[in-house]
């Protein structure tokens, strides 16, 4: 039974798009057409002979159309197996004939809610009767084809199936349905009953690339895009370059959203290495941003990822094209840029378009052993920040604290970030404690300033960020010793009245935001 002929197609499909098409090369094979209400209407419509499912049952669609294929003159010539006596005597009886293919593409529902309907057409776009279809021809594929996916429109075009073709049928239908189920159930659960962490929580996703492999040679991997309608890594524009590798999507997606928090800012640049900004800053052009940005940390941006919240200028281009750069994300580029990085082979240019919204709502997974943590997205901003220190800081200092602070929510806990005049001095991160953090920052800021040939590093005067309160005030001390003349910190520790109290007799001005930014 590898090879059926397919001599009856019912046709039933929400998208029509390429179904006049198939139905006609179908028609040419001599296959019989069932279809139903809009489709059947649509092949009638390019002028072929087209038998109405309620002719086939006997029985008219009704209810609005809510039942029309939920009968056993559809699923018993679905479900059957056709060399199966028994079955085969039982369609004898009751007069049902065998349906060879089934083309199957469900209500948008989705596409429903996306466009903010009413709860009462939202609930109109469940589809019963096509789902059911679907599952009944993909539990029998060995005898009956199934196609989900217009790209298979193609192949039953023949007016024949393998077996193997439609075991891949049944695999995406399968997967089709359970698409649509979660995304029903995530609408049920979320949105109608409006809980955040509903009971059981559905997630559907598509793979979008096999990849090399994973954060090493030995682990296996692949890229799937979640079906949520965020545009990211996953939906931007590759204009060169060898494929993105697992690492390259990490760091990349890293990247993208800390830019994001620029989005409506000056422009900006963002560098990053293994998932952590080495180097970020704010400027009057890309290029100088780009210039600032690299000078923090001109080591760890050898074989980085850079992300831009402009489109790419060809003086932008050709600073970037001076290194090794892995991957370089941008909203778009003029065709100068586009020359200039053409030259190189290696470098991946990604064009995003807009970016993302970096305060939108989402949940963060992440899978431990037996089972998955889920949270909310860190999109939290602070509001009114406190003054807890004698000396208020200054309009340059307000504003390199938040800057710092933006940066920090980005970097591996435990983080610490100097930043002046609106680009990095230093940053630390992933410390397994503070003072480690303030220490490590404090030096790259030094080795910075030595490469650069300056006379100081870019702490002294400089605001510094840390992502968690300071459990103690040797922490603040080593900013101190830096050169930081302002601080922002969550506050909230036992000793808070401590490290204000240093804060103080150094004359720093030190503000609280009341949230931290944990990053593990």
């Amino acid at each position: 039974m590898s090879t059926i002929i397919i001599r009856r197609a019912l046709l039933s499909v929400s998208d029509k798009t390429g179904v006049v098409d198939l139905a006609r090369a179908l028609a040419a094979k001599g296959v019989e057409l069932v279809s139903t209400g809009g489709t059947a209407k649509a092949l009638r419509d390019a002028g072929l002979d087209v038998r109405d499912v309620s002719d086939l049952t006997g029985f008219p669609e009704m209810m609005d159309g809510r039942v029309k294929t939920l009968h056993p003159m559809v699923h018993g010539g679905l479900l059957a197996v056709r060399d199966d006596p028994e079955h085969a005597a039982a369609m004898t009886e009751h007069g049902i004939g065998a349906i060879d293919l089934v083309v199957v593409n469900l209500y948008p529902f989705e596409a429903t809610v996306a466009r903010g309907a009413d709860r009462d057409t939202v609930i109109e776009n469940i589809d019963i009767g096509g789902p059911s279809m679907v599952r009944s021809a993909a539990k029998n594929h060995t005898f009956v084809a199934i196609v989900t996916d217009p790209a298979d429109y193609a192949i039953v075009a023949a007016g024949e199936t393998t077996l193997d073709e439609r075991k891949l049928f049944a695999a995406k239908a399968f997967a089709a349905t359970a698409s649509y189920d979660g995304a029903i159930a995530r609408w049920f659960g979320t949105v109608d009953q409006a809980e955040a962490f509903p009971a059981v929580l559905p997630v559907t996703m598509t793979r979008a690339a096999s990849l090399r492999y994973g954060e090493n040679p030995h682990q296996s991997a692949a890229f799937y895009t979640a079906n949520d309608g965020v545009r990211g890594i996953g939906q931007a524009r590759q204009v060169q370059g060898k494929a993105l590798s697992y690492n390259n999507l990490n760091d990349a997606d890293a990247a993208l959203e800390l830019i994001a928090e620029f989005r409506d800012a000056e422009p900006t640049c963002v560098i990053v290495k293994h998932a952590n900004p080495c180097g970020v800053a704010t400027a009057a052009t890309l290029e100088q941003a780009y210039a600032q940005a690299f000078a923090c940390d001109t080591v760890s941006a050898f074989g980085g990822i850079i992300a831009v919240n402009r489109p790419l200028d060809a003086a932008t281009a050709k600073a970037i094209t001076g290194i090794f750069t892995e991957v370089v994300v941008a909203p778009d580029a003029d065709d100068a840029a586009l020359a200039l990085f053409a030259a190189k082979k290696n470098l991946r240019l990604l064009l995003t378009g807009d970016l993302p919204d970096a305060a939108r709502a989402g949940l963060f997974a992440k899978s431990i052993a037996g089972g998955w943590l889920v949270q909310d997205r860190d999109a939290g901003t602070p509001g009114e920040l406190t003054v807890v220190t004698k000396r208020a800081p200054t309009e340059q200092e307000l504003a390199d604290c938040r800057f710092a602070w933006t940066i920090a929510k980005h970097v591996k806990s435990n983080a610490i970030v100097y930043a002046k005049d609106g680009a990095t001095a230093g940053v630390g991160a992933g410390q397994m404690n503070r003072l480690e953090s303030a220490r490590i920052a404090a030096w790259k800021a030094k080795d910075a300033a030595d490469k650069a040939g300056w006379d100081t590093p870019r702490t002294i005067g400089s605001a510094v960020a840390s992502d968690a309160f300071f459990p103690f005030a040797d922490g603040l001390l080593a900013a101190v010793e830096a050169g930081a003349t302002a601080v922002i910190q969550p506050g909230g520790s036992i000793r808070d009245e401590e490290v204000i109290a240093a804060a103080d007799a150094a004359g720093l001005a030190m503000v609280f935001t009341g949230m931290r930014h944990f990053r593990h």
